[in-house]
């Protein structure tokens, strides 16, 4: 089994015997690809789909639309970057695929109910990081 994030944020499991091997795909190019910018042509193009198919299909197999889940990706790999290293916050924001510091901060707070450094900082106050 493996742990996937839905549409409202929580965690739920999916047999992997379950998951159209197309999906399995795109969650995987969305993983491997996270710094850049992805688009639901190309994870269509990918999977061999029709754009309008593969949008249907990744909903019904997974909660959420495709930009919605690598929103959902990039704002957790966000999180555990600020937590567990000392990467500055533009270079995690690089690492995560966004080029404007703007947008970032917004929807990591949007996300996470607090902008990127305060929430560094309130982690950091919890558990500190090694240096």
């Amino acid at each position: 089994m493996r742990e996937r994030t839905s549409m409202c944020g929580a965690r739920v499991e999916f047999e992997r015997s379950y998951m159209d091997p197309r999906v399995e795909g795109a969650l995987s190019e969305m993983e491997r690809r996270i710094s850049e910018r992805i688009t639901v042509g190309e994870l269509a193009e990918t999977a061999l789909l029709s754009r309008s198919r593969f949008a249907h299909l990744f909903r019904e197999q997974t909660g959420c639309t495709p930009m919605r889940h690598l929103f959902l990706i990039r704002m957790e790999r966000a999180r555990v970057l600020l937590e567990r290293t000392t990467l500055p916050v533009n270079e995690v924001m690089r690492c995560v695929g966004y080029s404007n510091p703007s947008h970032f901060a917004r929807d990591f707070r949007l996300h996470h109910e607090l902008g990127p450094r305060e929430y560094r900082v309130q982690c950091s106050a919890v558990h500190p990081v090694s240096r």
